[in-house]
């Protein structure tokens, strides 16, 4: 019954019993590998590396009085200093993605102000650029919402975002190489 089945001149679709199921049967997924161990001069590497990073970051968001903003470089720093391989934390899409993202939410806030509504746009905003612009960085997101729900300008944009971006990418390019393990970036663009 998959296939499509010609019936008296017409074709007749898949019982909705069966798309639901073959939709549910998407939501098992398989086994998951586990991620490769980590060796003693990786671990260091990702230790000093988050310790500087998001140290550098927390004094900006001092300076700059946005605690909100110190989660969404937390996560960013999980991605450059722990999985920095993965293309989501390449500069191009860790400088790109929070950018983007932060344009986004100041934009939808000049625009539309703060409510529940325009925190969702603005993060939703954030996602499709990022994707357009081959520059997804999950922690964008919450860069995006912080922009919103703190009613930031656009001079949030450069800084503190841009700014804190670029320290977070100077630390991954001077920790991650320290180990003979490692190799960062794998690309700028």
């Amino acid at each position: 019954m998959r296939d499509t089945i010609k019936q008296v001149g017409r074709v007749a679709q898949p019982y909705i019993g069966e798309k639901l199921l073959s939709y549910l049967c998407k939501m098992k997924g398989g086994k998951c590998a586990s991620l490769p161990k980590m060796s003693l001069s990786g671990l260091l590497c990702t230790g000093l590396g988050s310790f500087a990073g998001i140290g550098l970051v927390a004094i900006l968001s001092d300076i700059y009085k946005l605690p909100l903003l110190l989660p969404s470089f937390g996560a960013s720093a999980v991605l450059l200093y722990a999985a920095c391989h993965v293309p989501m934390a390449q500069p191009k899409n860790v400088i790109g993605g929070h950018l983007i993202s932060a344009f986004m939410g100041v934009l939808v806030y000049q625009m539309f102000g703060d409510a529940w509504w325009t925190i969702a746009l603005g993060v939703t905003l954030a996602i499709v650029a990022m994707t357009v612009t081959y520059t997804l960085h999950p922690p964008g997101g919450a860069t995006a919402f912080v922009a919103v729900y703190t009613g930031q300008n656009f001079g949030f944009i450069i800084s503190p975002v841009g700014v804190g971006a670029l320290c977070l990418i100077i630390i991954a390019l001077l920790v991650n190489n320290l180990s003979s393990e490692r190799k960062y970036p794998d690309y700028w663009y």
